[in-house]
């Protein structure tokens, strides 16, 4: 039903607060709570003076919040309560928890959502899922206000399988895939600082085959070369089982050379320079290639390619070195450890799986 003019304010059973009477006055303020209230019509109140009910329209009218009577009060008079009474179609203001599951109906349509999560100009809207006691619970919530997005994220069409991964498309429709082969998994951080070796032990498992080392590491002393050795059951291993075979490309004052380094049955891997700098600012940096470490039928392999400078000349003097190699035993690894030749060892190294595919 349409209204000319404000629609009632309706069904919303209110008992106005005190109002202490003025002598002489016959206007007075209405208010619920301390918040002006209005009304429709002073047939939608009941009011009661000195324990008689009013008239409306003659014994009081209304204009917005003001009540004012049909002549002045005096010192005395009291105005027992003023009580409105709304249009009985309308429910007001629902109580707290009166609201069922049934009385909600939330319909979307082609241009507005059935629900919408409101932020309050500070907050972005958030919706919360609770479990079952409503001690925890996990949160959606929307972008910034700064980033001025809207888009729509749709369920995928198929039920969920074990292993899949929620991929979407340009429309934002979601579906469940397959994760991608070769794609990488950060398992593990390691960091030190003046240490005798940087190890990454117990991250080895069998959701990969293959592992990537990303590394930035130097030396505490000068004219040394970083190195790798296998770790089984938590303890480094220094057999004579390791294998590695290298190629250099040096650049200094305008000149370049290439060089070689190799070593069958070795106590570890060499992967760089063998005069690197202590120098934090140019540490050696690169990236290994571990394949196969939990394997007890194949020898474990590596490849890496990283860059250093040499101590006597940085930052002119660049090293650039690609080694591969392997450790000569069929005994499953649960770790690496990073070390020097020359004394300890600074910097971060992150493992990282690959996906089988």
């Amino acid at each position: 039903m349409a209204y000319i003019g404000n629609p009632p304010i309706s069904g919303n059973f209110q008992v106005c607060d005190a109002i202490s009477v003025v002598n002489g006055q016959a206007a007075y303020t209405m208010q619920v709570s301390s918040a002006n209230v209005s009304p429709e019509t002073a047939n939608h109140m009941l009011v009661s003076l000195n324990g008689v009910l009013q008239k409306p329209g003659s014994s009081f009218t209304i204009s917005g919040s003001t009540i004012t009577f049909a002549s002045n009060l005096a010192t005395g008079d009291v105005i027992d309560f003023i009580l409105l009474l709304g249009n009985v179609n309308d429910i007001g203001t629902p109580s707290d928890a009166t609201v069922t599951d049934a009385k909600t109906n939330f319909v979307s349509t082609s241009s507005a959502a059935g629900l919408q999560i409101k932020g309050d100009g500070t907050t972005d809207g958030t919706l919360q899922l609770n479990c079952s006691q409503n001690s925890h619970g996990v949160k959606l919530k929307s972008p910034a206000h700064s980033a001025s997005q809207s888009y729509t994220l749709t369920l995928p069409a198929t039920a969920p399988a074990t292993d899949k991964m929620l991929q979407t498309n340009s429309s934002g429709v979601l579906s469940f895939v397959d994760a991608p082969s070769g794609a990488m998994k950060l398992l593990h951080t390691a960091t030190g600082s003046n240490v005798s070796s940087i190890d990454i032990n117990g991250y080895f498992t069998s959701d990969y085959d293959h592992y990537k080392l990303i590394y930035s590491v130097y030396g505490a002393s000068n004219n040394t070369d970083t190195y790798v050795k296998i770790m089984q059951g938590g303890s480094v291993v220094s057999s004579s089982n390791y294998w590695y075979a290298g190629m250099g490309m040096y650049r200094a004052s305008g000149d370049t050379s290439a060089n070689t380094a190799g070593s069958n049955g070795a106590s570890y891997w060499r992967i760089s320079s063998d005069d690197n700098t202590n120098n934090a600012q140019y540490p050696t940096t690169g990236e290994m290639l571990l394949s196969n470490p939990l394997s007890t039928t194949h020898n474990i392999t590596m490849t890496t390619t990283n860059i250093g400078y040499n101590s006597a000349s940085t930052p002119n003097a660049i090293r650039v070195w690609t080694f591969a190699g392997q450790y000569v035993d069929t005994g499953a690894s649960s770790g690496v450890s990073f070390q020097y030749d020359g004394g300890n060892i600074n910097g971060t190294i992150r493992l990282y799986g690959i996906v089988n595919s």
